[in-house]
């Protein structure tokens, strides 16, 4: 993420006693989440003085896309791989992160526009996105296809889409390749491709289920458990293809970037970041090298 680190111009005994009034002032507004066990001084020095004061970040996730963000038994709690993490990094930072549902499409909206301070919710950190908001890259997944067990299509690649109707998540990555397949499709004289975007990968999964859909896409981590969920419905099918990284979205000009991808090498040098993964049966997607804006389509 471009964005100009602000940084406070102190001597080591200064910047201490600063971090100690943070985690204070913290504390005061946010509860005792702002005191967290295991914050780090120098991270938590980053954190712009405007963010610092308020003393919680809202965290925007789109709780149907399990496991990496989904809501909990109380019907409420927003859980699961990212907000793990969201929870982890404001451990870091001094900082309580309130994890909230919202629709993926609105999102990078919203953060846009202040309604959120980040957004952690399998984003693929993409160049397009990149014009809009910065990313801190923390997980690497792919797409997969998955369809019913009994009587779902043959699908290997993008290509076999031509002639069969796709359920794709509104405004992710799975929309757009799915559209851009339908567009081939079409150009080559196949039989044309049906894409139904939907507001949450719920009732993607749903139309799947119902058969209005023949052929579902998400995320490699996401289809591989709404498939163990399935109890045999689904099943997966092809390769998954696309490898990219997810990324913590932030709002451009906010200054988080740098606290964020501090707070997360630490979360990586101490453990606890494959810890989060190893929870949610994810570690496959663990990465060691976390950048600002690391897309390169």
């Amino acid at each position: 993420m471009n964005r100009t680190l602000q940084r406070i111009a102190a001597g080591a005994a200064a910047l201490a006693a600063t971090t100690l009034l943070l985690v204070g002032a913290g504390a005061a507004q946010a509860g005792a989440a702002a005191a967290a066990p295991g914050m780090n001084a120098k991270a938590a020095a980053e954190v712009p003085a405007a963010v610092r004061a308020k003393g919680t970040i809202v965290v925007a996730a789109d709780a149907s896309y399990a496991p990496n963000e989904f809501i909990a038994s109380d019907g409420h709690t927003v859980i699961g791989m990212d907000a793990d993490l969201a929870h982890a990094l404001g451990a870091v930072l001094g900082l309580k992160m309130d994890v909230v549902n919202a629709n993926f499409s609105g999102i990078i909206p919203g953060l846009a526009s202040g309604k959120y301070g980040l957004g952690m919710s399998s984003f693929t950190d993409t160049l397009a996105r990149q014009k809009v908001v910065d990313f801190v890259t923390y997980f690497s997944a792919g797409t997969s296809f998955f369809v019913k067990t009994q009587g779902g299509p043959a699908i290997e690649t993008l290509a076999d889409l031509c002639g069969h109707t796709v359920a794709v998540e509104s405004g992710t990555t799975e929309q757009s390749d799915a559209m851009a397949q339908a567009a081939r499709c079409k150009k080559a004289g196949r039989p044309t491709e049906t894409v139904f975007a939907f507001p949450d990968q719920s009732s993607a999964n749903l139309a799947l289920a119902s058969g209005r859909a023949q052929v579902g896409m998400a995320d490699s981590p996401v289809a591989a458990y709404q498939v163990k969920q399935s109890k045999g419905e689904f099943k997966l099918v092809g390769k998954a293809y696309g490898t990219a990284p997810y990324g913590i979205a932030i709002p451009k000009g906010s200054g988080m970037a740098p606290p964020i991808l501090a707070a997360l090498k630490v979360l990586m040098a101490d453990g606890r970041y494959l810890a989060i993964l190893k929870t949610w049966g994810i570690a496959s997607g663990a990465i060691s090298d976390p950048k600002i804006n690391g897309a390169t389509s």
